[in-house]
C-alpha cells in the first residue's frame, strides 16, 4: 500500500524517497539514510504494520528526525498507541499526526479515503500530500481532520469494523442464495443489485467482481483472518456502554471460520483479497 502512495505522490509531481526493506523497491539503504535524503524540515510516513513493527520503526526514525520534522503514521495503529508516539516524538520537538487510510489495492488508481488527527497545524502543512493521495473532487468528500493525536485512527478503527458487518451481510446472502436450488444465476443476481438497489456499494462490485474471477469460490479456503480492528471496535463498543451486536457477530463468524467449512467465510475471504489484497488461503489448506 506504500508503494501505491509513492507512485500516486510521483504522479502528483511530489517527490518521494522511500524506504522498505525490499531492496527491489527501495530508494535507500536504510532509515537513517531515508531521513539524510529528505530535506528539512522533513514529512516522513510511515505506512507499516500495526503494532511492534510500528512501534520499532518510530523509535528508530525518532532517533534520526530533528526538531520541526513531521512523522505521519499512516497505518492502522492503535489509537491509544498515538498518544505514546506523539509523547516520545513531542520531546525531540517532532510533531506527530495519525491517518487512517482506506483504499486497499485500488487507492493508486482511485485515490484514498483519509481521516486525520493531530494538531491544525500540523495537518495544515501535511495537506498538500494529503490531497494528492485522496480522490480528485471535493475535500470533505474524501478527507477529513477527525481531532486531535489519535482520532484518525480511532476513526479508522470504526471504519473497519463497520466493514466487518457489511461483508458479513453480503456474505451470508451469498450462501443463502446458493443454498437455494430455485436460483439458477447466482453471479447475475449480485450484479443486478450493482446499480438502483438500496444495496449497492463498491463492495457488492468487488464481490461481482470474486464471483467473475472464480464463480464457485473453489480456489479459496473459507479461514478468514483478522486484523486488529474488529477486535478493538467491540473493545470500545464494550467499554463505552455502545450496542455494536452486527460488529460483534461479524468478528465472531471469523473465529467460527477457522473451524468449519463455510461458504459465507469463503466470500468474506475473497472479499478481504479484492478490496485490500489480503491473503487467503488455497482452498483444502
Amino acid at each position: 500500500m506504500g508503494f501505491n502512495m509513492r507512485a500516486r505522490l510521483r504522479e502528483a509531481d511530489i517527490e518521494v524517497t522511500g524506504y522498505d526493506r525490499n531492496p527491489d523497491v527501495t530508494d535507500v539503504p536504510s532509515l537513517a539514510e531515508l531521513v539524510a535524503a529528505v530535506p528539512a524540515p522533513r514529512l516522513i510516513w510511515v505506512m507499516v504494520p500495526s503494532g511492534d513493527i510500528t512501534d520499532s520503526v518510530i523509535t528508530e526514525l525518532s532517533q534520526h528526525m530533528e526538531a520541526g520534522d513531521l512523522l505521519v503514521d499512516g497505518g492502522n495503529s492503535r489509537f491509544t498507541e498515538d498518544q505514546r508516539h506523539g509523547a516520545l516524538l513531542a520531546e525531540k520537538k517532532i510533531g506527530f499526526m495519525d491517518v487512517g487510510v482506506s483504499g486497499g489495492v485500488w487507492g493508486l488508481k482511485n485515490g484514498y479515503g483519509l481521516m486525520a488527527g493531530g494538531s491544525a497545524e500540523n495537518v495544515a502543512w501535511a495537506m498538500p500530500i494529503l490531497d494528492a493521495l485522496r480522490p480528485a473532487g471535493d475535500r470533505a468528500d474524501s478527507f477529513v481532520h477527525v481531532g486531535d493525536i489519535g482520532a484518525g485512527h480511532y476513526a479508522k478503527m470504526v471504519h473497519n469494523g463497520i466493514e466487518y458487518g457489511l461483508m458479513q451481510a453480503y456474505a451470508e446472502g451469498y450462501e443463502l442464495l446458493a443454498k437455494k436450488e430455485i436460483i439458477q444465476d447466482l453471479p447475475g443476481t449480485f450484479r443486478a443489485w450493482q446499480k438502483g438497489t438500496v444495496v449497492r456499494s463498491w463492495l457488492l462490485d468487488l464481490m461481482v467482481k470474486a464471483l467473475d474471477e472464480d464463480p464457485g469460490l473453489e480456489s479459496i479456503d473459507d479461514y478468514v483472518e483478522d486484523s486488529g480492528e474488529g477486535r478493538w471496535t467491540v473493545e470500545e463498543a464494550i467499554a463505552n456502554a455502545v450496542p455494536a451486536p452486527a460488529i460483534t457477530a461479524a468478528l465472531f463468524a471469523r473465529f467460527s471460520s477457522r473451524e468449519d467449512n463455510s461458504p459465507a467465510m469463503k466470500m468474506v475471504s475473497a472479499l478481504r483479497h479484492q478490496f485490500g489484497g489480503h491473503a487467503t488461503k488455497p482452498a483444502g489448506s
